[in-house]
């Protein structure tokens, strides 16, 4: 199905293997993230469970014959298949019987109860996590700066400068990567991500396993974890936080609700990186608090973008937070996960990216030029600590930037600004 508009994303490719390795495919993500939209460029035909002229008849119909919701072109979209659990048996069912590749495609927004299914999919159903759109795919990134090419060692720099200015950024940060803000007039475009997190506190949270959960706590919980974005604040941090504006809140209460959050794609922690260093330094374990999209924490907190500009401190965790969804998402693309780093001496890197063929890369995340000296030498100590006979060498160094010039320092750190 073609759509008039439709902006690239760089999961589609993934998507497209995923359809000729796999009977079924499964995108989940946050709302409003286009996962509908990606999964409508692939299929054929469309079941939309939200439509509300026919939302009922068709989950009556799930649980009477889910087969019959299944008939049509492939592959077949079942749009928010959460709505009828029976769907995920029902379609492992059928790519059993049909025996064929790329039959179904889902969408889903939240991850459904603990054993409302039978079965896990194993070897049927594939799984692609989406998140809102990168810099790149919202067309702010110049993408001259390739990760993949910098793992393979063929990265060259040919003037990669970015046009994206500290106001431009600021404005990204507030907007978010939602494919629907995109399209607004910068002085609106953040009220998007507003509403999104009202819904979030007033319904969202509560549907996602059917307990109802009191907003004035979902909402001081997240603006908890907006104020302590991109640090490893534990559960008594958030608490006291919590507590300094009157509200008493227990720790099983917040671990509930947080885990109501994951569960509908809205935080997505940074786990810590645990590599075979050749000192006996330990190690930190705990990940760092972030939300799916750096918007979410604006729009916990009520920011506008020309408050950022007015708070530095605060904008570099936002900035920190927005390089981690993007690299996330470039990571993804080359078969990697993204982790974070930091030991009992305080040396740390923002942010590893780890490919599963083994290699990996340190990165860290400096708004200023100022600090990009002391950020270099932090990763080439990174380098020294880490065991490169258990680990491998780093594939590359690099300091993420809001500045304007990409390029290679003599001690083989990359400095590139994010929107390059």
């Amino acid at each position: 199905m073609n759509k008039v508009g439709y902006l690239e994303r760089l999961c589609d490719s993934e998507l497209k293997i995923a359809l000729e390795t796999s009977g079924a495919v499964l995108i989940e993500g946050p709302k409003w993230c286009g996962k509908t939209s990606t999964a409508e460029m692939a299929a054929n035909s469309v079941l939309y469970l939200q439509n509300p002229d026919f939302s009922a008849s068709y989950l009556a119909m799930a649980e009477t014959q889910p087969s019959l919701l299944l008939r049509g072109d492939s592959p077949r979209l079942i749009d928010e298949w959460q709505m009828a659990p029976v769907l995920w048996d029902a379609v492992r069912f059928e790519v059993d019987q049909r025996a064929s590749l790329g039959q179904f495609i889902l969408t889903g927004s939240a991850v459904p109860k603990d054993n409302a299914t039978a079965h896990t999919g194993t070897g049927r159903i594939s799984r692609i996590k989406m998140r809102p759109m990168s810099l790149f795919e919202s067309k702010e990134s110049t993408g001259e700066i390739s990760l993949g090419a910098l793992f393979s060692a063929n990265q060259t720099v040919d003037h990669a400068l970015s046009t994206m200015t500290i106001e431009n950024i600021a404005h990204a940060i507030c907007r978010g990567g939602w494919p629907s803000s995109l399209k607004l007039n910068k002085s609106v475009a953040h009220i998007n991500a507003f509403n999104y997190v009202e819904a979030v506190i007033n319904h969202d949270v509560s549907e996602v396993d059917q307990v109802e959960k009191n907003p004035d706590r979902v909402r001081a919980i997240m603006r908890s974890l907006a104020r302590n974005t991109a640090t490893m604040a534990n559960l008594k941090t958030i608490t006291d936080d919590i507590e300094v504006n009157d509200m008493s809140v227990s720790d099983k209460t917040i671990n509930t609700y947080i885990h109501a959050l994951q569960r509908i794609f809205v935080v997505e922690d940074l786990p810590a990186w645990m590599p075979s260093i050749r000192s006996k330094t330990a190690i930190r374990t705990s990940a760092k608090r972030h939300f799916i999209d750096p918007s979410i924490a604006t729009a916990a907190m009520r920011i506008k973008p020309n408050a950022l500009l007015n708070d530095f401190e605060y904008f570099g965790f936002l900035f920190e937070s927005l390089c981690t969804r993007d690299i996330r998402i470039y990571a993804q693309a080359n078969d990697g996960d993204v982790f974070h780093y930091r030991d009992k001496n305080n040396l740390e890197s923002d942010l590893i990216v780890r490919l599963r063929d083994g290699r990996w890369a340190a990165i860290e995340v400096k708004m200023g030029q100022k600090q990009i000296e002391e950020a270099a030498k932090h990763l080439l100590k990174l380098k020294q600590v880490v065991d490169s006979k258990k680990m491998g060498d780093p594939a590359f160094l690099m300091i993420l930037t809001a500045g304007q010039l990409a390029y290679q320092r003599q001690d083989g750190v990359w400095v590139v600004p994010l929107a390059c």
